[in-house]
Order: C-alpha cells, then structure tokens, then sequence
C-alpha cells in the first residue's frame, strides 16, 4: 500500500530533518511510529500526505507517486479543536470530505451519519463541535477521515492532548475500527505503550537526523483489552524492546 524509499528531508538550509528513511507498510497494517522529540515523526507524516516535498527520495501510494495530496488519504491530527469547522454542525463536518466524491446531500448525511454512529455519536449530528468535550470532538475528526474510505489514514498524535481514561477508549475504538474498515493506518505517538497496544508493527526513529532504528513486528492477539493485553508478558517484553531502542542510551 505504502512504499517510501531513500527519503531524506531538510529545510531550507538547514540541517537534515530525516535522512534515508525506507519502509513498506502492506495493506491493511495499523502501523506505529514513535521515537523522541525531534526524530522528524512529523515531517515523515507531512511528506507522505503530499504536504511537504522530500528533499530526495520517493513515496508511492498504491502505486502511484505521491507529488500532491493524494485523493485517497485520511488525516488526524492532535489538536481537534482546531481541525473541526466551528460553524458547521458534526453532521456537515464529518460529511465535509464527500463533497469531492460527487455525492449528494442526501447521501453525504446518509453517509456522516453511518460514520457517526461508528464512533458512538449517532445523536450529535445537529450539535456544533465546540458543544462536545475533547474526547468526543477527536471522535468527530476520526469520522470525518474515515468518511471517505481513505486507503491510509495518517494520525499524528492523536490522543495525547486527552486524558488517560479518554485515550485508551479512543485507542480501542481505533483497533475496532481498523478491523472493520480494514484500513492501512500509518499511527505517530510519542507513548510507547501505545504504540505496542494498537501497532501491527512498531518503528523506532532515531534523531540527528531522523532514521529508522529499529523495525518490530507485535505479536500480540489482535483482539485487545486495556487490562488483559498490557498484562501479558509479551507485551511486556515488547515495550521493553520498544524503550530502549527509543532511549538507547539508558
């Protein structure tokens, strides 16, 4: 689904931001990207969403070069309440994206609504997004990246300005979703928990500049509980794993 090849990115003048990265992700794989402050996680996520043009290097998205936005692509971001339009209602924000598909406004409602109640808010549709708390509008911008069926969806820390209880039940309705759409999710968190409880697959990027360090497949079941699942000894090990490439030095 996702190939990114000999990427290496600076700006400007300056210094290298990432430096040869290369990565296959296939379809249908949730996979996590984690590494300390600074690694270029975030310019990595621009690249690939047609934001920012790699210095060198390529991507190609089921098939195709990515040189602009890609139609097919799904974004969600940390800070929701600036992502979600104020003055339109939950219902037109997550139906936004339709538009380019050429439906009409009977089926975009049809649609946002079918998404809305994915998410759990099948009664928030009226609402504007500044009536609802952190945790819910988050829900909102997820449903309005999926609404198209994106073939990726990036997410570039998308939990961590809510609170603990709040983000493990967005993390498990991430790991609902993703089995029930089968979406490929390229997912940055700086926790790395997290990054072993909902990846497929986790990447370690190192800093100075940016490379992959270290590439772990998880082998955990893929149905999981917040309790049961960070109980298990695998899971363990894995973060385990997981911390010290990210903090090799300790």
């Amino acid at each position: 689904m996702l190939e990114i090849k000999d990427l290496s990115h600076r700006y400007g003048d300056g210094p290298l931001v990432l430096r040869d990265i290369g990565l296959s992700v296939p379809d249908g794989q949730l996979l996590t990207l984690v590494g300390p402050s600074g690694c270029g996680k975030s310019t990595l996520l621009r690249c690939v969403a047609g934001l920012t043009r790699p210095t060198s290097g390529r991507i190609v998205l089921d098939g195709t070069p990515v040189d602009r936005v890609p139609d097919r692509l799904g974004v969600v971001f940390q800070d929701y309440s600036r992502s979600l339009f104020p003055w339109l209602s939950v219902r037109d924000n997550v139906a936004l994206p339709l538009r380019r598909q050429g439906l009409d406004r009977a089926r975009r409602h049809e649609e946002a609504a079918r998404m809305l109640d994915q998410v759990g808010l099948a009664d928030t549709g009226r609402q504007r997004p500044w009536q609802l708390s952190g945790g819910m509008q988050q829900r909102v911008a997820l449903a309005r990246a999926l609404a198209a069926r994106p073939a990726l969806l990036l997410m570039d820390e998308p939990f961590g300005a809510l609170d603990a209880q709040t983000r493990e039940d967005l993390e498990d309705l991430l790991l609902r979703l993703h089995r029930s759409e089968g979406m490929t999710v390229l997912f940055v968190t700086h926790d790395i928990d997290e990054s072993v409880y909902v990846g497929d697959r986790v990447v370690v990027l190192a800093p100075g500049p940016g490379r992959v360090h270290a590439d772990l497949p998880v082998g955990l079941p893929a149905e999981r509980d917040q309790i049961g699942t960070r109980g298990l000894p695998a899971f363990t090990e894995l973060r385990t794993e997981v911390g010290r490439a990210v903090r090799p030095k300790e």
